[in-house]
């Protein structure tokens, strides 16, 4: 009895380790961002994604194991030769991820091995499409046109491409010793259009300030000449005017009885003068008919006041 107890006991234990064993194996955790490809009986069923899933055991399996994030790839280094026959060595770096599991298990082998082969094949397309100046100068259209190139193939693998980058474009050795020296050539150029650029424009500078001397010098003496002529002008004004009221305060004065005396006393001093002016330079002296020569100067000069004093 207790052979048949130890017996029936032992089988209940192995059936429960058995169904313990089952349900382990047919409850699955997918990770974020992960997803399994289940097949039954060798043919694709469903695509598990992230969180709790349940299997049936035994008849469902896990085909494959697909991660969803994005995902990079060296392209190796490779040869191209370019419009103008020059050959370059080109790598680059690409990033994708996979946007349908079964598609990317189903639809190609080895899906990193396929975008990779596909990138260069693009990329030497692209490069005998351009001249070799072209291809340092267009790396963004060459870049834009390998991605646009592997999505169109890349999308019966499950497969989007969503950039890729050239990470290195090396010409011979020739080509680069010819570049460096045209290059080399170019900055000498260019240091000497500067240079004369440099020489213009001082000149150009030493001749505006020539100029613009000049002219606040021509300035400076035309506004000097201006403030000496008005200021001669306002003399000339001043001693005219003073003139004018000095001859006006001598009529004043002349009009009167002491004036007149005065004025035939001046007259008469004045022309004693000139006689002796005359007599000291001329040999020939001339005296006069009579002795009072002096009073009849005064007398001439007394009537030709009392005319003016008549006049109106």
């Amino acid at each position: 009895m207790d052979i048949i107890l130890n017996y029936v006991f032992t089988v209940q234990f192995a059936l429960l380790v058995f169904v313990l064993v089952v349900l382990k194996s047919g409850i699955k955790f997918v990770p974020q961002n992960r997803a399994y490809v289940i097949e039954r009986f060798g043919k694709y069923t469903r695509t598990l994604e992230s969180g709790l899933n349940f299997l049936v055991p035994f008849i469902e399996q896990i085909s494959a194991d697909r991660s969803l994030k994005e995902q990079e790839v060296d392209v190796p280094s490779q040869s191209a030769i370019t419009k103008d026959n020059i050959t370059l060595t080109v790598d680059g770096v690409l990033y994708f991820r996979v946007l349908d599991p079964q598609k990317a298990t189903y639809g190609v082998d080895d899906y990193n091995f396929a975008v990779t082969q596909l990138a260069q094949t693009t990329m030497r397309s692209e490069i005998g499409k351009m001249e070799l100046d072209k291809t340092f100068e267009e790396r963004d259209a060459i870049n834009a046109a390998i991605v646009n190139a592997i999505n169109e193939a890349a999308g019966t693998w499950g497969v989007q491409v969503l950039r890729y980058e050239i990470k290195d474009i090396m010409p011979p050795n020739s080509v680069m010793n010819a570049m460096e020296q045209q290059m080399k050539a170019e900055r000498e150029k260019r240091a000497t259009v500067l240079e004369s650029e440099g020489l213009k424009q001082a000149e150009i500078n030493k001749a505006e300030g020539e100029k613009q001397a000049k002219i606040l010098a021509a300035e400076a003496d035309k506004r000097e000449q201006v403030l000496k002529a008005e200021g001669e002008a306002e003399a000339i004004i001043k001693v005219a005017n003073a003139q004018a009221e000095a001859i006006e305060k001598i009529g004043e004065k002349a009009a009167t009885q002491e004036g007149q005396k005065a004025v035939e006393l001046e007259l008469a001093t004045k022309a004693i003068g000139a006689k002796e002016a005359i007599a000291k330079d001329s040999t020939v002296v001339l005296l006069p008919d009579g002795s009072t020569e002096a009073g009849s100067l005064v007398a001439q000069a007394t009537s030709i006041l009392n005319v003016m004093k008549q006049k109106p």
